[in-house]
């Protein structure tokens, strides 16, 4: 729509009055509380735009305990990410991009730089540094706790896939091995689409598993962990359960109205645990998550 300019001076146009919203991508189902408070940014405001800015709300409105809890439990979740995608692209992790973040916690166990193509390695190093961000916001806004004891090791990895299958890998699988072993890892810890690979590609040296396949059976382990039905599913489904009953492609997981499976803490516990009791660690968090939440529903707490 073209200004009005009748009986209006024109106003010169404010250079430097770009106003942008960033939206972060790691979409983590294990994160979402997070997400929605951080969904949208502004940056880039001029002296000039400060009449198109939103006003500071004359009441300000109070984090409640409750959400402090609940923020801090994804820290958990985000710490895991953190130093998965970090070391995986950068053969490195926050005790390096972000020291400060840890709060003396102990370094990831097993974490190492993955053998992945360029395209692949540039976006894993963008969700790292997504990652250190969101640890950033969090901690600096509610508090936080140091890094727990986080297992990224390839046996870990080869135990989730042998579950998942029901049957010993042979070889083991080696979540560093090249880029589809690690977007099919990725995709153990949040949700990170494998668009970048046909679904039926076969998953070397498993000659008759493809990727379709590798994600249906870690979705199929995700529910039975979870021991609350169906909120998981891989690349492929049937037709009834594609959007609006259309498609048998499903990079997201999601329920009728194709809105994203909601998880609770403790489902999200069992499932990070890989033991479906979250009151019993193990997994990703051999000695337990940490916060409040995490803390109050382990069996020895």
């Amino acid at each position: 729509m073209e200004e009005q300019t009748t009986h209006v001076p024109q106003q010169q146009p404010a250079h430097s009055s770009t106003v942008t919203p960033a939206m972060s991508a790691s979409a983590s189902l294990f994160s979402l509380s997070f997400l929605f408070l951080i969904s949208f940014g502004l940056v880039g405001l001029s002296h000039a735009a400060s009449k198109c800015s939103v006003p500071t709300p004359p009441i300000n409105i109070p984090i409640f305990p409750t959400d402090i809890d609940l923020l801090q439990f994804a820290l958990n979740l985000e710490h895991m990410e953190a130093d998965w995608f970090l070391y995986g692209a950068l053969g490195y992790g926050l005790d390096a991009v972000a020291p400060e973040l840890v709060m003396g916690g102990p370094p990831p166990i097993g974490a190492t730089k993955a053998n992945l193509d360029n395209v692949t390695s540039a976006i894993m190093a963008e969700f790292g540094y997504q990652e250190v961000g969101h640890l950033r916001a969090i901690k600096s806004t509610v508090g936080g706790f140091p890094r727990p004891v986080i297992d990224l090791s390839g046996k870990h990895f080869a135990k989730i896939f042998d579950d998942a299958f029901g049957f010993h890998l042979d070889p083991p699988f080696d979540p560093y091995l090249n880029s589809v072993n690690y977007l099919l890892a990725s995709y153990v810890i949040p949700y990170v689409g494998l668009v970048g690979y046909r679904a039926n590609e076969v998953v070397q040296p498993y000659k008759n598993l493809t990727v379709a396949e590798f994600t249906t059976k870690v979705s199929e382990l995700r529910n039975k962990l979870a021991s609350c039905g169906v909120k998981d599913e891989g690349l492929l489904v049937p037709v009834s359960w594609g959007a609006e009953n259309k498609t048998n492609s499903n990079v997201l997981s999601a329920n009728v109205n194709s809105v994203a499976y909601k998880r609770t803490p403790a489902e999200i516990l069992r499932i990070v645990y890989g033991t479906g009791d979250e009151g019993t660690p193990g997994g990703f968090l051999p000695n337990g998550g940490d916060g409040a939440i995490a803390r109050g529903l382990l069996k020895f707490a």
